[in-house]
């Protein structure tokens, strides 16, 4: 685990590295996130990552920020949730001035074209991981699957009728706005898992 000032200098340049390439927005942020926090330095549990997520997409505001803030108060207080937010917009802010400043000198140019291009389909695969790394978590029960080895424990239940019923009431009752499903989800979270 990341301690002192050097671990605040190292968080802020993680998320600085998350915010310059996680084009694509918020769920692609988390991805890497992820990766990074959760895979490669165990700064976290996955459980607690998803949590983070799930409370992160829950609240007003990009998905992105709201996780790098949320992960930098846990790791360090406010203090490290300002190192964290900071980190992860300071890439964006450098980037719109740039392209403000010289965009409609090459923005007409084939190489600039084809990364754009380029870049969608990426982005779509990295939205594609993320949605499904959260599914696997919340609806099935994987990590409990590979210990115990029976197909009664790949799957939690309760969480499957409840997305099967918010997927419904999505669908069917267009009027219910999306808020009083999220509301629903952290009540059910609270009430059966």
């Amino acid at each position: 685990m990341m301690t002192g000032i050097l671990g605040l200098v190292q968080l802020f340049f993680i998320f600085f590295y998350v915010g310059l390439f996680a084009v694509g927005g918020g769920l692609v942020a988390a991805t890497f996130m992820q990766q990074i926090l959760v895979e490669r330095f165990a700064v976290i549990s996955q459980e607690k990552f998803y949590t983070m997520m799930a409370i992160s997409e829950s609240t007003p505001g990009p998905i992105g920020i709201n996780l790098a803030t949320y992960c930098g108060t846990e790791l360090y207080g406010p203090v490290g949730g300002i190192v964290t937010t900071l980190g992860e917009i300071a890439p964006s802010l450098i980037i719109i001035m740039l392209i403000a400043r010289f965009f409609s000198n090459f923005q007409k140019k084939p190489v600039v074209q084809a990364a754009f291009n380029g870049l969608r389909p990426a982005t779509a695969g990295m939205v594609l991981v993320a949605m499904l790394n959260v599914l696997f978590i919340t609806v099935l029960n994987l990590p409990l699957f590979r210990d115990t080895g029976s197909i009664a424990s790949l799957f939690q239940w309760k969480s499957m009728i409840f997305y099967a019923l918010a997927l419904v009431v999505l669908f069917v009752f267009k009027k219910i706005h999306p808020v009083f499903i999220v509301l629903a989800g952290a009540v059910f979270g609270l009430i059966f898992l």
